[in-house]
């Protein structure tokens, strides 16, 4: 292995930092999110990293967007009226046409609304693309804060996205361009892209996200088609050891599940264990006891107020 290699190798076993506060979409509890203006929020609260979510639109510009189509809660279109239901994919749009919808405010009286009833709108704001959130961050000056970035890719709508290769190559070549490899963090459900990552681009860590919807079985029985074959049926139902089988360091639970003993497996392979998305505080004091290696949420200045009372 050259010395390069073994250099990323290292890097990529060891996280940004001590505890990592991830702003998740930014900070999504606070500004519309994935968009700039969370992200500036998430600069000013000082995250340590900034998550989001990537997406690559029709003519091949990588995005920032969480669903694959367009969601009718946040998105509405050139004429100012909300989207009736579903929109288009991401993939199924160029840039130019995915710059004509409003993504700043959320519709009212919907779930989404109630559930986060203190974000602010900032009309007029469009779907970013990743180079921008890099722009962002190189302005501000802050040469410390990690990425952490979703492939938003699904094997149960395999047409709603490019074919999982062509869609992580694209990623990590938007990822190399802006020169923050080193500095990001590529999370997903679907294994098979953080597979391909660890093969093809060692310097850039990998977060293995996991819920109880991916991690069990499909309906007809057969394994689940999220985690790549490495299923935690075959190693005794332990995430933490299906986590370790895919060569993984980093993992991302719901947090509605992780106990301390799943927690202290993970730690015993050498494991970093991130749980996600922790927006009240008695769950992230309860994390915390626990002795998590961070936490993500929409409120990471809830969370930093709960770090600071511990200090």
């Amino acid at each position: 292995m050259s010395r390069m290699l073994l250099l990323a190798a290292f890097c990529v076993a060891l996280p940004l930092h001590a505890f990592d506060l991830q702003g998740h979409r930014g900070a999504r509890g606070l500004l519309p999110e994935n968009t700039i203006p969370a992200f500036q929020k998430a600069l000013e609260l000082g995250v340590d990293t900034i998550e989001c979510d990537m997406a690559i639109t029709k003519d091949g510009v990588v995005v920032i967007h969480h669903d694959l189509w367009l969601n009718p809660d946040t998105t509405r279109g050139a004429d100012g009226k909300w989207l009736e239901s579903r929109g288009p994919a991401i993939s199924e749009l160029t840039f130019a046409e995915l710059q004509k919808y409003d993504v700043g405010r959320i519709k009212p009286g919907t779930e989404y609304a109630k559930t986060f009833s203190e974000q602010k709108a900032v009309d007029g704001t469009r779907i970013p693309k990743l180079s921008d959130l890099f722009d962002l961050v190189k302005k501000s000056g802050n040469t410390k804060i990690g990425f952490d970035c979703e492939t938003k890719v699904s094997p149960l709508e395999r047409t709603a996205t490019r074919p999982v290769e062509e869609f992580t190559r694209m990623a990590i070549a938007e990822i190399r361009k802006g020169g923050m490899a080193t500095r990001m963090m590529v999370q997903s459900f679907d294994w098979r892209t953080l597979q391909l990552i660890q093969k093809e681009a060692p310097e850039i860590r990998t977060m293995y996200l996991s819920s109880p919807r991916t991690l069990n079985p499909s309906a007809d029985g057969k394994p689940s088609p999220w985690l790549a074959g490495f299923n935690a049926e075959q190693y005794g139902g332990s995430v933490p050891q299906a986590v370790k089988a895919a060569n993984g360091k980093i993992w991302a639970p719901n947090q509605t599940y992780l106990t301390p003993a799943m927690l202290a497996e993970a730690r015993a392979l050498g494991i970093i264990v991130i749980p996600w998305t922790v927006n009240d505080a008695p769950m992230m004091n309860k994390l915390l006891d626990m002795g998590v290696d961070g936490i993500i949420s929409d409120r990471p200045d809830l969370v930093r107020a709960e770090l600071r009372k511990r200090k």
